[in-house]
């Protein structure tokens, strides 16, 4: 019983449950708690489908070593780190912006994540630079490039569309080797800007402590494939083509396995991070609604906190952003009732306004069908504060 609690409770709940004894408390706290942990899981949130976008392929090879073609080495890559991630984690849905040597469009890598509803897009990449001895690993998300460096790597992997028909009709007028272009990326850096710095900063962590690569850290900068998908995304350099050393490394089974199994247990930590805050989360939330004054009857009557003129409040929050994101974005489609909030110096955006919990936790479902990874927030007087702080003000 004990063990039981311990693995769905916080500590601190635990041990203001486990002083009292009684036998037929503990059947009654037994039967609440399986209940509880039943509501956890079905709120909480699943990491479900994964897609790896291996770069280039077909007509265009991407970058070029004395022996090697990047598109060769980052599909195997990718087949590799699909097949860890099926073996490991069979419930996961992996997809394929490509699995052979073919051309695949810059627009329609992001349709295939998007139309798939994934919550993940990888896409692998090798680099290359006139300087031959540069070398190393770089994780990118989007943003604007803030080093030259940055925006040379946007450009050559973005140049990719010009082997498409008519881009420039397609990719609405954006032009890769244009730097007043990349001003588009401003607006976008933020969506979903959290979640890929973080499995970034795992994935370069990765390839320097587990694999012994040299790490060029976590960069920002405009690239089109990942301006288009509506979910957390990286793109990754695995090495430089151009470094003679570094290519013969990249062109071994060995070191593609190495780079493979480093980026998997990226996504394997990313995922139980965000897995694991969900549930504990919605455990907790789900205890706490049911463990109020009266011996834990469950109560569905929420009180309004008016001390001194403040009020309590819980809302979804569905998105964050340092830049402003138009209400009318097609990430908050078919949202109505959005309300932009700043905070110290954030931007977050929120949808509904009640005073009970329960009902938030409705909504939150119901949102969940459109944004996966929103979550419930609670305000004071305007504040954010814990949901265990405002449990607590509903108390007083």
């Amino acid at each position: 019983m004990k063990i039981f609690l311990m693995n769905i409770i916080p500590n601190k709940i635990l041990r203001s449950l486990i002083n009292r004894t009684s036998t037929g408390f503990c059947l009654i706290l037994f039967f609440l708690l399986s209940g509880a942990h039943s509501i956890a899981q079905e709120n909480s949130y699943t990491l479900k489908t994964v897609v790896i976008d291996a770069g280039h392929g077909g007509k265009d090879p991407g970058a070029l070593g004395k022996v090697s073609r990047e598109k060769d080495i980052v599909l195997n890559i990718s087949l590799k780190l699909g097949g860890y991630i099926k073996k490991y984690f069979p419930n996961v849905k992996v997809i394929y912006t490509r699995k052979t040597d073919v051309f695949i469009p810059l627009n329609r890598r992001s349709e295939i994540a998007n139309q798939n509803k994934a919550d993940l897009f990888i896409s692998i990449h090798a680099n290359a630079n006139n300087n031959s001895r540069i070398r190393g690993t770089e994780t990118y998300t989007l943003g604007l490039h803030k080093t030259k460096e940055n925006l040379e790597v946007a450009m050559k992997e973005n140049a990719v569309i010009e082997y498409e028909e008519d881009y420039s009709t397609k990719y609405e007028g954006f032009d890769p080797k244009n730097p007043a272009s990349y001003i588009i990326f401003n607006m976008m850096q933020g969506v979903n800007r959290d979640k890929s710095i973080s499995l970034a900063e795992l994935t370069e962590h990765q390839f320097k402590t587990r694999v012994g690569r040299h790490s060029r850290g976590v960069r920002e900068a405009g690239f089109w494939v990942l301006k288009q998908v509506s979910m957390p995304s990286i793109l990754v350099e695995v090495g430089f083509v151009s470094n003679p050393t570094e290519e013969k490394y990249l062109k071994t089974k060995k070191g593609q396995d190495y780079l493979a199994s480093a980026i998997f247990r990226a996504f394997r930590e990313y995922k139980n991070k965000i897995e694991k805050s969900s549930v504990m989360l919605a455990v907790e939330d789900s205890v706490e609604v049911q463990n109020d004054e009266s011996n834990l009857a469950i109560s569905t009557e929420s009180k309004e906190v008016t001390k001194k003129g403040q009020i309590l409040e819980y809302c979804v929050q569905l998105k964050s952003s340092t830049k402003k994101i138009p209400v009318t974005s097609r990430v908050f489609k078919n949202i109505d009732g959005i309300k932009e909030r700043k905070i110290d110096g954030i931007y977050k955006y929120t949808v509904g306004s009640t005073k009970d919990f329960n009902t938030i936790v409705k909504l939150q479902q119901q949102v969940r069908k459109k944004i996966k990874d929103c979550f419930v927030v609670a305000f004071y007087n305007g504040k954010r504060i814990s949901l265990s702080k405002a449990k607590e003000l509903q108390k007083t």
